[in-house]
């Protein structure tokens, strides 16, 4: 177990207060509707317990592999992981304080050069590069649960990693509700800015209902 320092204490404070779903969780089901321009596309999807996705009714498969791909990023963030066991081998340190607050948290021992910065308590940053795509994302606003933050708008940009050339930028609002005993996400706007292009997609879910835990 890598020892304790102020960045490292810093950050694990941070990363424990994300509100994750408990083992507990029965997934759900939902009606989905995606719009984009003066396309409109509904179908259905079920998050299950184990946290895979299935999404089904949506003709257009181009679609629904996009919406297939960007809820299991959405539901990647509600996983619990314990901190050692997602970030135990990385060692942290103190980088520099801006004027907000936000503090940087360097890390060395991570796969994919991930850095972070910290304020009140949330992950405000983080940055990392993945092969060929390096990507910062900017947490800007949050929904309490009482349980834990849960990042409500944020922003990401993408930039080739050898020229620091911008290739992508996106802007997200996420609404969450409660749903029984957990939040799950309602909506989400997503704005795209690439090659001059601007796109908006709205992805509106209803009917929320939790699965039934299956019995013993």
């Amino acid at each position: 177990m890598a020892a304790h320092t102020p960045a490292r204490d810093l950050f694990r404070a941070a990363y424990e207060n994300r509100y994750t779903w408990d083992s507990d969780f029965p997934g759900y089901v939902a009606d989905v509707e995606l719009r984009q321009a003066e396309d409109i596309h509904t179908g259905k999807i079920q998050v299950n317990p184990d946290l895979s996705v299935e999404i089904t009714n949506i003709t257009d498969e181009a679609v629904q592999e996009s919406l297939y791909t960007q809820m299991r990023d959405v539901i990647t963030h509600r996983k619990y992981t314990p901190f050692e066991k997602a970030h135990g081998s990385s060692t942290f340190t103190l980088g520099k304080l801006d004027s907000s607050g936000s503090q940087e948290i360097v890390v060395a021992g991570d796969a994919m050069g991930s850095n972070y910065c910290v304020r009140d308590h949330q992950i405000s940053l983080v940055s990392r590069v993945m092969g060929r795509m390096a990507f910062i994302i900017h947490h800007k606003q949050s929904l309490e649960t009482g349980a834990g933050y849960i990042s409500s708008k944020y922003s990401a940009v993408f930039r080739n990693p050898k020229t620091n050339e911008i290739i992508r930028q996106m802007e997200f609002e996420d609404t969450y509700e409660p749903i029984g005993n957990y939040y799950v996400m309602t909506r989400q706007l997503v704005r795209t800015h690439e090659q001059g292009q601007t796109t908006l997609i709205d992805i509106q879910f209803s009917n929320v209902k939790l699965l039934q835990p299956a019995t013993v």
